[in-house]
């Protein structure tokens, strides 16, 4: 047994709020993201590095020191980190012959690697070349993705969740115009991902409704894909599962159409509309002719079947 592996018995009251945060909720957390620097890092991946720290402060953990490992052909460092920091979210940078400037984006399930993409950098402007104003730290982003690539290919569909696991931020119940800040723009165009972080600007435009403009911010990046390590299909469907606890209650005998309007269905027994008192009129009054068959009706004797035996 490891030394994460056994049970740990917290011995005071801060130790034992540490350990329930960390323990399984039916709504968990927002998704804590780790950037670590390979053995051998390049000054643009050490840039790379610190401004996608910056965009997501502060669910985020740079290390800064320099770490050997290999994701691809030894995860155990990685799942390691994952649970010392409680991340569920890496980003790994390194740099060599083979692979220049790269990049692996993942995601952890039960604190093993589940999804992870290698990257190249072919292009990068950091924060600090593009000089324009930013945004202040903790700004929900708004995602946008552009290319059929993203639709069609079962690769790209797996880069989209990840890249919207990585940089969606908290889960909000309302949202605010003016705290709509920036945009993350991903486009997937002629075998390349290109992403821009642009400032939304609000303008006056003489009515209601602002005038929407946006600047560039940075950081801006220029990515082409090399290695994926998927997970199965099977494990993908299992690490989406959603507790039943969480799932609304399903009403009895209530629908809703396409314009979210309520329909209740009520269930009752069989009225006699014979005996419905109405308002009583001169005009609504029966004849004694009509009263004379109603009772003559009432008066006959009712036909019973006779059964005859051969």
């Amino acid at each position: 047994m490891s030394e994460l592996d056994r049970v740990v018995k917290p011995k005071t009251k801060r130790a034992k709020r540490f350990l329930e945060k960390r323990e399984p909720k039916l709504t968990e957390n927002t998704k804590n993201a780790m950037l670590i620097k390979g053995g051998n890092a390049s000054t643009t991946v050490t840039q790379a590095l610190r401004d996608v720290y910056a965009l997501k402060k502060p669910y985020g953990v740079l290390y800064k020191k320099k770490n050997i490992t290999r994701p691809f052909e030894d995860q155990t460092s990685l799942e390691f980190f994952s649970k010392k920091s409680d991340c569920s979210l890496f980003m790994f940078g390194s740099h060599n012959k083979k692979r220049p400037n790269n990049l692996i984006i993942g995601r952890m399930y039960d604190y093993h690697i589940l999804d992870m993409i290698e990257l190249g950098i072919e292009k990068f402007m950091s924060l600090k070349d593009i000089k324009n104003s930013k945004c202040s730290e903790g700004t929900k982003p708004m995602l946008i993705f552009a290319g059929d690539a993203f639709d069609s290919n079962e690769e790209y569909k797996r880069l989209k969740s990840l890249f919207i696991d990585f940089f969606k931020g908290p889960t909000v119940p309302n949202i605010r115009l003016a705290g709509l800040e920036y945009v993350l723009h991903f486009t997937a165009l002629g075998g390349k991902i290109y992403l821009r972080c642009y400032k939304l600007l609000l303008k006056k435009s003489g009515c209601r409704t602002p005038r929407i403009e946006l600047e560039e911010m940075g950081p801006s990046l220029d990515l082409v894909m090399r290695r994926t390590h998927l997970a199965s299909d099977d494990l993908y469907k299992l690490s989406m599962r959603v507790p039943k606890a969480t799932k609304p209650k399903k009403k009895k005998n209530v629908s809703h159409d396409t314009f979210g309007t309520t329909y209740g269905r009520i269930h009752m027994q069989k009225q006699d509309l014979s005996k419905l008192q109405t308002r009583k009129m001169k005009g609504l009054k029966k004849r004694p002719a009509e009263k004379l068959v109603e009772g003559n009706e009432e008066n006959k004797p009712k036909r019973t079947k006779q059964i005859t035996e051969a």
